[in-house]
């Protein structure tokens, strides 16, 4: 077996976390967090991808996964998020009642003309409040752990790493992180837009080595989606969706390859816009950190 250069040198205690995006599916990175906590690990360096840069941003300024619980569920359960109203093509459901459908097929119709005259469905403001919120307004200079949040450059295609020496406001960069392209518009950044990180890099692993020092480890947690075996599209969406699905796949596989650790949560058949079920993700999350544990303190040398 072939090592990379990175993998034939000596780890020295510590690690780099890198946290996937994934939307509802990364609530499981609170989980992740909980369980590194009750053991003490705490990581030197966070990479974030999308929502992955939201939690990591969160968990940077205050390292106390209680408190980025209390946040994330009390927000889940308020006006405010509701009031974001997440822009999916959807059928209505079965229980649905005459009116509730009404109102479903409306919306959709609005959506659909947007789609064919606008490059985004959703205020990409909402992105900005939601940054600002979790992270008390705070900028780079104020995070108690070094962080950096990977965006990709519109049009142009470019990844970026954003950290506290390129000036940028923390708000900016984690909403350029979770820019959804087609839901939420580019956000500007210091003359050029920015699109969802996970573009280029679903786990922010690569990155989290090259910033890595000293043999530091990498953990990486991968919340990504896949297709549902058994149940092929149904529709022209749906066909582009699995499309996405799979090509995202194979990126994982290779992103992968540079992590030390690798924490899976049980996440891959939520949708993203699906936060519904926060405690469900987010025990996913401590337990499949659970499971690496062992692998975890052994690399750390505490074994």
């Amino acid at each position: 077996m072939r090592l990379w250069p990175w993998q034939a040198r000596r780890p020295k205690p510590g690690f780099v976390l890198a946290l996937g995006g994934g939307g509802g599916r990364g609530l499981a990175h609170i989980g992740v967090f909980e369980v590194l906590e009750r053991y003490a690990l705490r990581p030197d360096l966070i990479v974030g991808t999308s929502i992955g840069a939201l939690f990591g941003a969160m968990y940077a300024l205050r390292p106390e996964a209680a408190w980025m619980r209390r946040e994330v569920l009390t927000f889940l359960a308020s006006d405010r998020f509701s009031r974001l109203d997440l822009p999916v093509i959807k059928g209505a459901e079965p229980d649905e009642s005459w009116l509730s459908r009404f109102v479903t097929i409306a919306k959709q119709t609005v959506m659909y003309t947007r789609a064919a005259t606008d490059v985004a469905l959703a205020d990409v403001e909402a992105l900005y409040d939601v940054a600002r919120l979790f992270t008390r307004n705070a900028d780079f200079a104020a995070l108690r752990i070094p962080l950096h949040l990977t965006a990709v450059e519109f049009p142009g295609g470019e990844c970026r790493v954003f950290s506290r020496k390129d000036g940028v406001p923390l708000d900016l960069a984690i909403a350029a992180s979770m820019a959804i392209p087609g839901v939420f518009e580019p956000v500007p950044v210091a003359g050029s837009h920015y699109v969802d990180g996970g573009l280029a890099s679903e786990i922010p692993a690569r990155e989290a080595r090259m910033l890595a020092e000293g043999g530091q480890l990498v953990v990486a947690v991968n919340v990504g989606a896949r297709p549902r075996a058994g149940e092929p599209p149904s529709n022209v969406y749906g066909m582009l969706d699995w499309a996405s699905q799979i090509k995202s796949l194979y990126l994982r596989r290779y992103e992968k390859q540079y992590a030390d650790v690798l924490i899976e949560p049980l996440v891959a058949y939520t949708q993203w816009h699906d936060f519904s079920h926060p405690e469900q993700e987010i025990a996913k999350g401590a337990q499949a950190t659970e499971q690496v544990l062992p692998q975890l303190l052994a690399a750390l040398g505490r074994a």
